[in-house]
This record gives structure tokens, C-alpha cells and sequence, in this order.
């Protein structure tokens, strides 16, 4: 009985018992209140050594940081209101000191102006922004579509551009270590690093041409890394970017192209003494695609405006455009449709194409003239003495 009474007396006292024993839990407040009190700076762990190819991956950003500079393409704008013009940045990229003369390399493309997809030719000046953070004029002084180059002067003290260093693209070898230095979406001077994917690649230019011998690279390149260098492991130029492959929606997807180094070692000096490749002059001049199609109505081929009759396009009967003293039309200029076969899209991609496979004797346009098309033979063997200089216009003159 005595032991029974014990037991139920325990068994009664063990919730109040359990109760006071199990502490109770703090409240989220409290909790964080608590740990707000042990609030101070954590101890920095010592760094470990950089390795060496991090420290030359850093040496040579800061080498060619200086000779990196940022491109801005400007072109007057008129307000349609007030009929003001104004100077607005068109297009963004980058470009690198080529030489001791204040001549900096970036691409062709990024001084084109364009609208709804088509060319309407080239901004003349630009702004270039050095890596001090300076903003100095420069001069579109030569251009090439085939090969997507563009030289610029710039106005600028000497001694604030050094040129970047030259290396041969030549000898690079597929899985070789790579820089990319640029302005992705304007961010100035960014570094991406990787290999060498490929070689001897071929890319469109937006001219109906291809770029022979490109560079594959898995380094980032995005909008804005145009123009940019190429750098291999010494800190050497091998290469100006230039093109990527993107998807829909999805921008980059980690490979890039770049023009190698050895043809814009031969292509840039033609550019700054010629200020364009020179192929044979043919001896005629044609309205500007975007002016053709709002003038006269024409979406394909070139109109001829002028023939000079001791040319090729003279003695082969090209025909201009003529006009009376009112600006009437008194013979319908030949439409260029084709060349050796292949369509004319617009006048850069002519020039392009003249660029990359100058002709040699004689060459085959087909034409349209009224309601018929024809086809004109132009026979360059014979050396007519060029035409007096003039000032530049609008006009593409071939």
C-alpha cells in the first residue's frame, strides 16, 4: 500500500517537475537582439601568394591599359521640331593605339550609322576617351568594309597614347592563353581571359564578305568589346575583336572571333597613307542605297549618277543619271544589279568585294537599263589618267 501511494504521488508531481526542469525557448527578437551585441569587423585571413599566371595576367592589364581607349561614334541629328542639329553619340566600342602617331584601330562597323538594318553611311567624327578618363576629338581617316577596320586620328598629346605592342597571329596555337581588354556595355577597361578555340575561321561582315583566317576565343566578348585587343600571354596584340555568336534572347554564349594580327599589320598602313584600299578605278559614281530608295524608289542595285567617258565605265557605255535645269529627269541613270555574278545589295558591300578580290583585267556588271537588263563589260587594262581631286561628298565614287 505504502509503495502503491508513492508511486501515484510521483506520477502526480512529474509534469510540474518536467515543467520547471526544460528551459524555455528565447523568442526570434531575443535571439537576434543577443547576437547584434557580438557586431564588429572579422578578422582578415592572410592571403595566399598569386600564382604566377595570375601575376602576369595582371602585369599585362596594366601594360596595355594605357593603349586601350573607348570609341564613341558621333553624327549630327536634326530635332524635327525646332530644326536644330545637334551631336549625338551613335554607336559605342573600343580601339587601341596602333602606332606613335596617334592613330587608333577599332572596326568599321562601329562608325557605320544605320537605321532599320540598312547602312547609311559613316560618321566622320569621333570622341575617344583614353584611360585617364580624357575625352580628346578624333577623325575617321580610313576604312575598309571588306576587312570591318576603321583608322582614326586622334587629338590627343602623344605621349598619353603609347601603342600597344605587336605579336603575330601566325604562330598562335589552339589552347594558348588569351586577353580580351574592352568596354562590355560601356563598363570601361574590362579584363576577360581564355584560349585560343581556333583558327583560320571565316566571318560574315555584314557586307556580303567574309574575314578569312579569324580567331576563335572562348574569352567574354560582348557589345562593346568591338575593336577591342587581343592579347596573347606576353602581352603582345594578336588579334581585334570583333564579332560573336549570339542567340535570340540570350546575347553571347562564349564565342567570340577576332580579326588576326598579321592582316591588320598589312591592311592599317594602306588606311592611314591611302585612307582606303585601292582597287582599279572603274570611273563612275552612284547615289547612296538609302538615297536611291528615297528619291527614286529603287530597293536594289546602285544608280549611276555620273561616268566619267575616260574611264572603263565610260567606254563600255555606262549610262548617269541626267537631269534639266529644273531638276527633271532627262535619262534614267543605269541601275547596278550585279557584279561578276553575284547581287549588289548596297555600295559598301561593291567596295567590299572590290577590297577582298580586286580585279584584275575586266569585269561583268549586270545592268538594268529602262526595262531591260544587260550585261556591261568593263575592260580595266587600259590606264586612264584619275580624276581631279575633289572634295569628299556622299557619294561612293568606285
Amino acid at each position: 500500500m505504502m509503495r502503491a501511494a508513492l508511486l501515484a504521488l510521483l506520477a502526480l508531481a512529474a509534469p510540474g517537475a518536467l515543467a520547471q526542469a526544460k528551459p524555455q525557448a528565447p523568442t526570434e527578437e531575443a535571439t537576434i537582439q543577443r547576437f547584434r551585441a557580438h557586431a564588429k569587423p572579422r578578422k582578415v585571413t592572410p592571403a595566399a601568394p598569386l600564382g604566377a599566371e595570375e601575376r602576369n595576367t595582371i602585369r599585362r592589364f596594366r601594360e596595355a591599359k594605357p593603349s586601350v581607349v573607348f570609341v564613341s561614334a558621333i553624327a549630327p541629328v536634326q530635332d524635327m521640331q525646332t530644326l536644330d542639329i545637334t551631336k549625338v553619340p551613335t554607336a559605342r566600342g573600343t580601339g587601341f593605339v596602333w602606332d606613335e602617331w596617334g592613330h587608333v584601330v577599332t572596326n568599321h562597323h562601329i562608325i557605320t550609322v544605320e537605321e532599320g538594318g540598312k547602312r547609311l553611311g559613316e560618321v566622320k567624327e569621333v570622341e575617344v576617351t583614353l584611360s585617364n578618363g580624357k575625352a580628346y576629338k578624333g577623325r575617321v581617316i580610313g576604312t575598309s568594309f571588306a576587312y570591318d577596320i576603321a583608322v582614326l586620328q586622334v587629338f590627343a598629346p602623344l605621349e598619353a597614347m603609347p601603342p600597344i605592342p605587336l605579336g603575330r597571329s601566325k604562330t598562335l596555337q589552339v589552347g594558348q592563353t588569351v586577353l580580351a581588354i574592352g568596354n562590355p556595355f560601356g563598363l570601361d577597361h574590362s579584363l576577360s581571359c581564355g584560349v585560343i578555340s581556333a583558327k583560320n575561321r571565316e566571318i560574315d561582315t555584314g557586307y556580303n564578305t567574309r574575314i578569312l583566317n579569324a580567331l576563335q576565343t572562348d574569352a567574354a566578348v560582348n557589345p562593346g568589346n568591338s575593336g577591342g585587343p587581343l592579347l596573347d600571354s606576353g602581352g603582345r596584340l594578336v588579334g581585334m575583336n570583333t564579332a560573336i555568336i549570339a542567340t535570340k534572347g540570350e546575347g553571347s554564349v562564349g564565342v567570340g572571333f577576332a580579326i588576326p594580327v598579321d592582316t591588320l599589320n598589312d591592311i592599317v598602313p594602306q588606311l592611314i597613307a591611302r585612307a582606303a584600299l585601292q582597287p582599279p578605278r572603274m570611273g563612275f559614281e552612284a547615289l547612296a542605297s538609302a538615297a536611291a530608295q528615297q528619291q527614286f524608289g529603287i530597293t536594289h542595285g546602285l544608280l549611276v549618277i555620273k561616268v566619267d567617258p575616260d574611264s572603263p565605265a565610260g567606254r563600255a557605255g555606262m549610262r548617269a543619271l541626267e537631269l534639266d535645269d529644273k531638276g527633271k529627269i532627262k535619262q534614267f541613270g543605269d541601275i547596278l544589279l550585279g557584279y561578276q555574278g553575284r547581287v549588289i545589295e548596297n555600295e559598301g558591300q561593291l567596295m567590299a568585294m572590290l577590297e577582298v578580290e580586286p580585279p584584275a583585267d575586266e569585269v561583268i556588271f549586270d545592268v538594268q537599263r529602262g526595262d531591260q537588263e544587260i550585261k556591261l563589260t568593263l575592260d580595266l587594262r587600259k590606264k586612264d589618267s584619275p580624276p581631279a581631286k575633289k572634295k569628299a561628298g556622299p557619294l561612293p565614287s568606285i
